[in-house]
């Protein structure tokens, strides 16, 4: 009984400095849903087709999600306008088939897109950054098809670091 008169203050303060760290809502001082953006779509100056509808609809999305700026789809009503260009598109062999030690059986597929924001008021540049995404591709029958099926992957993992350096970025 003496023992836990002592372990349940302990364990309460346990708990209140673990959560200590945690924090509601966005980190960069900004108050949640505040400033408004709209996202253009993206240019493509890769060889990949339409990965940049796949790019522009996964920023988009994880925008909403995030929620620390209101997403604006028509044009000239919102405070920030974000645009982007896709630079480059890379994959890499990372592991090989065990009977052939030329064929890859799995890739490090990347994109690299600089990303602008503007205070759409002036025109000012707030942010300006070249940002990465990379997925993995187990390559079944073709590389083309493979690599069709992990283009959602790729955009979402680009939209997160994109949104990310946004939404918690010093800028």
């Amino acid at each position: 009984m003496r023992a836990l008169k002592y372990f349940l203050p302990v364990l309460a303060i346990a708990l209140v400095a673990g959560c200590a760290g945690y924090h509601l809502g966005p980190v960069n001082g900004a108050v949640a849903g505040e400033k408004s953006i709209e996202i253009l779509p993206f240019n493509n100056q890769t060889l990949q087709p339409r990965l940049n509808d796949a790019v522009t609809e996964a920023v988009r999305e994880r925008i909403q999600t995030d929620a620390t700026y209101r997403l604006v789809t028509t044009s000239g009503d919102s405070d920030l306008v974000m645009s982007g260009t896709l630079l480059q598109y890379s994959h890499a062999a990372l592991g090989y088939l065990n009977r052939s030690f030329v064929t890859p059986q799995n890739y490090r597929v990347g994109v690299t897109v600089r990303v602008t924001v503007r205070e759409r008021a002036s025109g000012k540049v707030l942010f300006s950054r070249d940002v990465k995404g990379h997925t993995l591709v187990n390559v079944g029958l073709d590389f083309a098809s493979s690599e069709r099926q992990a283009m959602p992957l790729l955009a979402a993992d680009l939209a997160e670091n994109v949104v990310k350096e946004l939404a918690e970025g010093s800028w």
